[in-house]
């Protein structure tokens, strides 16, 4: 039995109470979490720039080092293949629903995370990943 102040009275908690909330905080307390370390690292890389830019005499290695910090880290991600992966992932589920545990709710969960794969891949042959990205990446390269 666990007993808190609140408010000037004792407040007891028991472990049927106390589980809620925990289950509720620690979620909240996670991305707090995140987000103190997500933020710390941007300040730190900030301050990498500031320090190496101080040190930079060429005015265009400046400016390069604020583009790419400004763009940030660019996934190169295929749509196709991951909406590939997603499909039968969803088809292996349908699968293990209607053969293994003969439920129709694991089967209709199988069916749409196999539309959500056709729908990837459709996004990929829709939107290709841009050619001037790579373009600017052999210009950079270029230049060096």
């Amino acid at each position: 039995m666990f007993t808190i102040l609140l408010s000037q009275q004792l407040v007891n908690l028991s472990p049927e109470l106390l589980i809620p909330i925990v289950s509720i905080l620690l979620p909240v307390l996670i991305i707090l979490v995140i987000f103190y370390f997500s933020s710390k690292e941007k300040k730190y890389k900030y301050d990498a720039l500031i320090e190496v830019s101080k040190n930079i005499k060429d005015t265009e290695d400046v400016k390069g080092l604020l583009e790419s910090f400004r763009k940030g880290k660019k996934s190169n991600t295929d749509y196709r293949k991951t909406g590939l992966v997603t499909m039968f992932t969803g088809v292996g589920l349908a699968f293990f629903g209607h053969y293994g545990l003969k439920t129709d709710v694991v089967f209709g969960v199988g069916l749409l995370i196999i539309f959500i794969g056709a729908g990837q891949m459709i996004a990929g042959y829709v939107y290709p990943n841009q050619p001037d990205e790579i373009n600017n990446a052999v210009e950079n390269f270029e230049k060096k």
